[in-house]
């Protein structure tokens, strides 16, 4: 059996790293959620829908391209007992998701309903 590399080998007996890196997994699943929602809307609103899929999927593919780089930073942090927090990463997304909701809502409440 191969061993792992030393970059994802770590002490921590509540596997911070692992359970982080899921929660980045969920985070990307429910973006993908998101576009199809949007999708559904792209009938009764017009093409200015597809500004909100391409927003959740481009949301989606750079917390994924970017999940490897974020685990191992978060071992290296155990290993060397001082983890900055992700500030980066996560104002990202966060601010992805407000202006995301913000277009959704302009897109409900502004948008005229196609024939």
């Amino acid at each position: 059996m191969a061993s792992a590399p030393a970059a994802a080998q770590h002490g921590d007996s509540g596997l911070q790293p692992e359970r982080t890196d899921l929660a980045w997994s969920r985070t990307t699943l429910a973006m993908v959620a998101a576009a199809a929602v949007f999708l559904r809307w792209l009938p009764h609103h017009g093409w200015f829908v597809g500004t909100l899929v391409g927003g959740a999927i481009v949301t989606a593919l750079a917390i994924n391209f970017t999940q490897k780089r974020r685990f191992r930073r978060a071992v290296r942090g155990i290993n060397q007992e001082s983890m900055p927090p992700n500030i980066g990463s996560t104002a990202a997304v966060a601010a992805s998701v407000v202006i995301l909701a913000a277009l959704g809502i302009y897109t409900v409440l502004f948008l005229p309903l196609q024939p």
